[in-house]
């Protein structure tokens, strides 16, 4: 019994000892840990709003408001004034147009197609105040919405088809005197829901970010980091960093991964070496909608279809989500999607008001890049594909007049009359239309740069380096090991194979001979 007892503590001693000696914890990233520690706090307002006399009114509209914001906060309108937020452009040089204006402005998308004809619904995502077709004053101060970037009452809203106009139940006075440094909400507002509702164009970018979970988002998650879009997408002068591939087109104020974390945040060398050519957001960002589903195609030649009344119907999947709506056609959703993977610079090219289609499916904003240059990575992607309205004789993507506040006014949401939407859209912007239309199918690229997973929920190298099936099998523009074979490469990796057993059989073979002789010598 005593031996038992005795045989039991040593091997239980040597299980720990091994253990021990074995076991290594992971070293401390102390990089990370010091990002950790710097958004650990969040910013306190140093100024109480409520105290001002100026916020103590019955506003009677929101420009008041604005005017006064800018009894303290003088030529901060200017700032405002010269932003894309605002102006809804960005003038700079174009492969092939020279410099350029580009933005909501002029580009047209697949989802609901371009805001030009329809700026009293779209301005309800528009910085400013009394948005209308060919009315609203981009020099009017007064027009300036300070409110909705800076409200923290959580009481602020849009209203729907309001040309910008806050919603006429929002208690402006409260609003005014809640004022701060914006959160999640303020920039969501806009960003989460744009496309006519949650995650619909982004797929990244959602209303789940603002209560999450660490599997959600590591940065924005509720019990981790809670970080504010703010925190990375910092302001200049009201320049915010950053910037939405669907309407820029160079590679110029973007936000990237390594201004926090650098070009080396992995302790792991390996790792570290396919930053060169490899994301952040490749390994990091697995799949995307994790929460609630986004749109992965829209087909609006299948809109028009009434119910048996003649009136306008929707129909929805099991989530909730519309997959037929008569004013807008068929769509597809998903979720957890793995995203598809391409070459990218940072640059862009984009369909503008006017340009020629030369190729189908139209890339609306075909993001460039390639394996041989230098500048490109790969990047994971949200490809968005549909069809949308086309004149066949003059080869240009039609912007069609959709909303009107009634019908009668050749607005499709209303009459359901694709000629008569076609032909005030294209009026409306100085366009030609030949009187004919038909569809065209389209794909829209939407790089994914948020829902970032935990380390240990990262891409693992089986998922790319394999055979068939991996991640990056549409990528087949470059030499992947594991995945793809090279006769020159297999030829050099089996003679240095065969080498190196033959060196070994050798060496081998020439100790047992030289033992053998010695043997015989020390017989002797």
């Amino acid at each position: 019994m005593n031996k038992t007892i005795t045989y039991s503590v040593l091997i239980t001693v040597i299980v720990l000892l091994l253990v021990n000696f074995f076991h290594h914890d992971k070293p401390l990233n102390l990089s990370q840990y010091e990002l950790k520690q710097k958004f650990a706090s969040k910013p306190m307002p140093s100024v109480d709003h409520t105290q001002f006399e100026i916020l103590k009114q019955d506003f009677k509209t929101p420009q008041d408001v604005t005017e006064a914001c800018l009894t303290c906060h003088n030529q901060r309108h200017e700032e405002i004034m010269h932003s894309s937020h605002w102006n809804w452009e960005r003038v700079a040089y174009v492969e092939g147009k020279g410099i350029s204006k580009l933005g909501k402005k002029n580009v047209l998308n697949n989802f609901c197609i371009g805001a030009s004809t329809n700026e009293q619904a779209c301005a309800k995502c528009h910085i400013g105040f009394g948005m209308t077709h060919n009315t609203f004053d981009f020099n009017n101060a007064r027009n300036v919405d300070c409110m909705v970037c800076h409200d923290k009452s959580e009481e602020y809203i849009k209203g729907a088809s309001m040309a910008g106009y806050p919603d006429r139940s929002v208690n402006l006075m409260k609003v005014a005197q809640s004022v701060g440094r914006p959160d999640k909400i303020n920039c969501g507002a806009c960003h989460f829901y744009s496309g006519g509702g949650n995650n619909v164009k982004h797929g990244d970018l959602e209303e789940a970010l603002l209560s999450c979970d660490r599997n959600v988002d590591v940065h924005m998650a509720s019990n981790g980091i809670n970080m504010d879009c703010v925190d990375c997408h910092s302001a200049d002068k009201h320049q915010i960093k950053g910037k939405l591939y669907s309407v820029s087109s160079t590679d110029v104020d973007r936000l990237r991964c390594e201004d926090c974390h650098t070009t080396k945040p992995h302790l792991d060398d390996v790792l570290n070496r396919h930053f060169s050519k490899v994301s952040c957001q490749t390994c990091h960002i697995p799949i995307y909608a994790k929460d609630n589903s986004t749109k992965m195609a829209w087909r609006w030649s299948e809109a028009g279809r009434l119910d048996e009344n003649g009136n306008p119907y929707h129909e929805e999947d099991s989530l909730g989500n519309h997959t037929y709506l008569s004013i807008k056609g068929e769509f597809e959703w998903a979720n957890n999607v793995e995203p598809e993977y391409k070459w990218f610079n940072g640059n862009a090219q984009h369909y503008a008001l006017g340009d020629t289609v030369t190729s189908v499916p139209v890339q609306i904003n075909k993001l460039l890049g390639a394996a041989d240059d230098i500048h490109s990575k790969i990047y994971p992607v949200k490809v968005h594909r549909g069809d949308q309205i086309y004149d066949p004789n003059t080869k240009l993507l039609i912007q069609p007049k959709v909303y009107a506040e009634s019908k009668g006014d050749s607005a499709y949401w209303q009459d359901f009359d694709w000629k008569l939407a076609a032909e005030a859209g294209m009026n409306g912007v100085g366009l030609p239309f030949s009187g004919e239309f038909e569809f065209i199918e389209t794909e829209m690229y939407w790089p994914i740069n948020h829902m970032v997973s935990p380390s240990d929920k990262a891409l693992s190298c089986e998922e790319c380096h394999v055979r068939e099936n991996g991640r990056l099998a549409a990528l087949n523009d470059f030499y992947l090991p594991g995945r793809d074979k090279n006769d020159w490469i297999d030829l050099l990796g089996s003679l240095l194979l065969w080498s190196s057993l033959t060196g070994v059989f050798i060496h081998g073979l020439a100790r047992l001979i030289n033992g053998y002789k010695r043997n015989e010598l020390e017989s002797k």
